[in-house]
Protein backbone atom coordinates (compact mmCIF):
# COMPACT_ATOMS: atom_id res chain seq x y z
CA UNK A 1 0.00 0.00 0.00
CA UNK A 2 3.30 1.82 -0.38
CA UNK A 3 1.93 3.48 -3.79
CA UNK A 4 -1.57 4.81 -2.23
CA UNK A 5 -1.34 8.66 -0.93
CA UNK A 6 -2.50 8.56 3.04
CA UNK A 7 -3.75 11.93 4.61
CA UNK A 8 -4.08 12.75 8.05
CA UNK A 9 -6.64 15.51 8.84
CA UNK A 10 -5.63 15.99 12.31
CA UNK A 11 -8.72 18.00 14.35
CA UNK A 12 -7.83 20.36 17.76
CA UNK A 13 -10.98 22.00 17.36
CA UNK A 14 -12.18 22.44 21.15
CA UNK A 15 -10.86 24.77 23.96
CA UNK A 16 -10.16 22.02 26.52
CA UNK A 17 -11.65 23.79 29.47
CA UNK A 18 -12.96 20.78 30.88
CA UNK A 19 -9.34 20.42 31.95
CA UNK A 20 -9.61 23.60 34.10
CA UNK A 21 -6.50 24.87 32.39
CA UNK A 22 -5.78 28.48 30.84
CA UNK A 23 -3.80 26.54 27.38
CA UNK A 24 -6.42 24.15 25.88
CA UNK A 25 -5.42 20.71 26.38
CA UNK A 26 -4.28 19.50 23.09
CA UNK A 27 -1.25 21.82 23.78
CA UNK A 28 -0.36 20.63 27.27
CA UNK A 29 2.95 19.11 27.55
CA UNK A 30 2.92 15.27 28.41
CA UNK A 31 6.37 13.43 28.60
CA UNK A 32 8.24 16.79 27.42
CA UNK A 33 5.47 17.52 24.18
CA UNK A 34 2.28 18.33 23.29
CA UNK A 35 -0.80 16.41 23.39
CA UNK A 36 -1.43 17.02 19.76
CA UNK A 37 2.47 16.18 18.89
CA UNK A 38 1.76 12.64 19.88
CA UNK A 39 -0.77 12.03 17.78
CA UNK A 40 1.32 13.34 15.10
CA UNK A 41 4.11 11.42 15.59
CA UNK A 42 2.44 8.40 15.93
CA UNK A 43 0.59 8.37 12.31
CA UNK A 44 3.90 9.33 11.14
CA UNK A 45 5.57 6.77 12.86
CA UNK A 46 3.03 4.22 11.33
CA UNK A 47 3.06 5.41 8.30
CA UNK A 48 6.26 7.48 7.14
CA UNK A 49 4.81 8.83 3.83
CA UNK A 50 1.38 10.54 5.18
CA UNK A 51 0.70 14.00 4.90
CA UNK A 52 -0.24 15.76 7.49
CA UNK A 53 -3.17 18.55 7.70
CA UNK A 54 -3.59 20.04 10.85
CA UNK A 55 -6.45 22.20 11.73
CA UNK A 56 -6.16 24.50 14.30
CA UNK A 57 -9.44 27.09 15.70
CA UNK A 58 -8.26 30.32 14.36
CA UNK A 59 -7.45 31.93 17.96
CA UNK A 60 -4.99 28.59 18.51
CA UNK A 61 -2.85 29.22 15.68
CA UNK A 62 0.17 30.81 17.80
CA UNK A 63 0.60 27.33 19.50
CA UNK A 64 1.26 25.28 15.99
CA UNK A 65 5.29 26.39 16.38
CA UNK A 66 5.12 25.11 19.65
CA UNK A 67 3.57 21.78 18.15
CA UNK A 68 6.26 21.40 15.07
CA UNK A 69 8.77 22.24 17.06
CA UNK A 70 8.02 19.56 19.48
CA UNK A 71 7.61 16.67 16.49
CA UNK A 72 10.57 13.82 17.33
CA UNK A 73 9.43 12.80 13.82
CA UNK A 74 10.56 14.38 10.65
CA UNK A 75 7.59 15.43 8.35
CA UNK A 76 6.02 17.94 6.91
CA UNK A 77 2.28 19.86 8.12
CA UNK A 78 -0.22 21.72 6.06
CA UNK A 79 -1.82 24.53 8.60
CA UNK A 80 -5.28 25.32 8.46
CA UNK A 81 -7.48 27.14 10.10
CA UNK A 82 -10.99 25.11 11.68
CA UNK A 83 -14.29 26.26 11.22
CA UNK A 84 -17.42 26.95 13.45
CA UNK A 85 -17.95 23.35 14.59
CA UNK A 86 -15.97 20.41 13.80
CA UNK A 87 -18.00 19.12 10.51
CA UNK A 88 -16.48 22.67 9.09
CA UNK A 89 -12.88 21.95 10.60
CA UNK A 90 -12.96 18.60 8.89
CA UNK A 91 -14.33 20.28 5.78
CA UNK A 92 -11.76 23.03 5.65
CA UNK A 93 -8.73 20.11 6.26
CA UNK A 94 -10.33 18.16 3.51
CA UNK A 95 -9.62 20.98 1.45
CA UNK A 96 -6.46 21.05 1.69
CA UNK A 97 -5.98 17.47 0.10
CA UNK A 98 -4.47 17.32 -3.34
CA UNK A 99 -4.86 13.80 -4.99
CA UNK A 100 -6.79 10.20 -4.48
CA UNK A 101 -6.02 8.01 -1.35
CA UNK A 102 -6.95 7.10 2.07
CA UNK A 103 -7.47 10.01 4.45
CA UNK A 104 -7.50 9.39 8.33
CA UNK A 105 -10.09 12.12 10.54
CA UNK A 106 -8.55 12.32 14.27
CA UNK A 107 -8.82 13.64 17.34
CA UNK A 108 -6.19 15.76 18.20
CA UNK A 109 -6.71 14.57 22.19
CA UNK A 110 -6.43 10.99 20.91
CA UNK A 111 -2.52 10.51 21.77
CA UNK A 112 -2.72 7.08 22.06
CA UNK A 113 -3.62 5.49 19.05
CA UNK A 114 -1.33 2.46 17.69
CA UNK A 115 0.47 1.62 14.58
CA UNK A 116 -1.57 -1.42 14.59
CA UNK A 117 -5.04 0.85 14.81
CA UNK A 118 -3.74 2.92 12.19
CA UNK A 119 -2.57 -0.21 9.87
CA UNK A 120 -6.11 -1.71 10.39
CA UNK A 121 -7.86 1.37 9.50
CA UNK A 122 -5.88 1.93 6.16
CA UNK A 123 -6.47 -1.69 4.79
CA UNK A 124 -9.71 -1.85 5.80
CA UNK A 125 -10.79 1.53 4.19
CA UNK A 126 -8.59 0.40 1.33
CA UNK A 127 -10.82 -2.62 0.72
CA UNK A 128 -14.37 -1.67 1.76
CA UNK A 129 -14.11 2.33 1.79
CA UNK A 130 -14.24 3.21 5.40
CA UNK A 131 -13.06 1.81 8.43
CA UNK A 132 -13.98 3.31 11.74
CA UNK A 133 -12.28 2.46 14.95
CA UNK A 134 -14.91 0.97 17.13
CA UNK A 135 -14.64 -0.49 20.65
CA UNK A 136 -17.32 -2.92 22.52
CA UNK A 137 -19.52 -1.21 25.34
CA UNK A 138 -18.44 -3.00 28.80
CA UNK A 139 -21.29 -1.90 31.00
CA UNK A 140 -24.67 -1.84 30.77
CA UNK A 141 -27.22 0.70 28.82
CA UNK A 142 -30.50 1.83 29.55
CA UNK A 143 -32.72 3.86 27.33
CA UNK A 144 -34.37 6.89 29.32
CA UNK A 145 -37.62 7.14 28.05
CA UNK A 146 -39.06 10.19 30.02
CA UNK A 147 -38.92 9.30 34.28
CA UNK A 148 -38.41 5.27 33.22
CA UNK A 149 -35.80 3.85 31.31
CA UNK A 150 -35.38 0.13 29.21
CA UNK A 151 -32.42 -1.73 29.25
CA UNK A 152 -30.85 -1.67 25.88
CA UNK A 153 -28.59 -5.02 24.24
CA UNK A 154 -25.19 -3.70 24.61
CA UNK A 155 -23.80 -6.84 22.50
CA UNK A 156 -25.42 -4.46 19.49
CA UNK A 157 -23.81 -1.19 20.13
CA UNK A 158 -20.51 0.23 19.95
CA UNK A 159 -18.64 3.41 21.54
CA UNK A 160 -17.30 5.08 18.15
CA UNK A 161 -13.95 6.61 18.34
CA UNK A 162 -11.48 8.09 15.83
CA UNK A 163 -9.24 7.43 13.55
CA UNK A 164 -12.38 7.33 11.19
CA UNK A 165 -10.86 6.65 7.81
CA UNK A 166 -12.16 6.96 4.18
CA UNK A 167 -11.03 6.92 0.59
CA UNK A 168 -11.10 10.05 -0.68
CA UNK A 169 -13.15 9.94 -3.45
CA UNK A 170 -16.12 8.61 -0.87
CA UNK A 171 -15.66 11.56 2.20
CA UNK A 172 -14.95 14.29 0.49
CA UNK A 173 -18.21 14.77 -1.68
CA UNK A 174 -19.98 13.68 1.52
CA UNK A 175 -18.71 16.91 3.19
CA UNK A 176 -20.03 19.05 0.25
CA UNK A 177 -23.38 18.56 1.85
CA UNK A 178 -24.56 21.62 3.53
CA UNK A 179 -23.65 21.37 7.71
CA UNK A 180 -26.35 19.47 9.60
CA UNK A 181 -26.82 19.55 13.18
CA UNK A 182 -26.99 15.84 13.22
CA UNK A 183 -23.71 15.47 12.04
CA UNK A 184 -21.90 14.40 15.03
CA UNK A 185 -18.61 12.75 13.51
CA UNK A 186 -17.31 12.00 10.19
CA UNK A 187 -18.77 8.55 9.78
CA UNK A 188 -22.94 10.63 9.98
CA UNK A 189 -21.90 12.82 6.97
CA UNK A 190 -21.19 9.63 4.72
CA UNK A 191 -23.99 7.62 5.77
CA UNK A 192 -26.09 10.32 4.67
CA UNK A 193 -24.52 10.59 1.43
CA UNK A 194 -25.95 7.35 0.83
CA UNK A 195 -23.02 5.40 1.90
CA UNK A 196 -22.60 2.59 4.03
CA UNK A 197 -19.92 2.68 7.37
CA UNK A 198 -17.98 -0.36 8.34
CA UNK A 199 -16.32 -0.49 11.80
CA UNK A 200 -12.64 -1.72 12.64
CA UNK A 201 -11.67 -3.07 15.14
CA UNK A 202 -10.72 -0.13 17.91
CA UNK A 203 -8.65 0.13 20.76
CA UNK A 204 -9.39 0.17 24.77
CA UNK A 205 -6.71 2.61 25.22
CA UNK A 206 -7.39 4.64 22.36
CA UNK A 207 -8.56 7.22 25.07
CA UNK A 208 -9.94 10.99 24.39
CA UNK A 209 -8.63 13.28 26.99
CA UNK A 210 -10.78 15.15 28.82
CA UNK A 211 -10.31 15.44 32.20
CA UNK A 212 -6.70 15.46 33.87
Amino acid sequence: MTNIKKYLVLVAGGKGLRMGNAIPKQFLPVNGMPLLSHAIAAFVRALPDIEVILVLPEGQLSYAQIVLLSLPVSVDVTLVTGGETRFHSVQNGLAAIDGEGIVFVHDGARPLVSATLIKRCLAQAVEKGSAISAIPVAESMRMVNGDTSTPVNRDQMRIIQTPQTFRTNIIIPAFAAPYNPAFTDEATVVEAAGTPIYLAEGEKQNIKVTTP
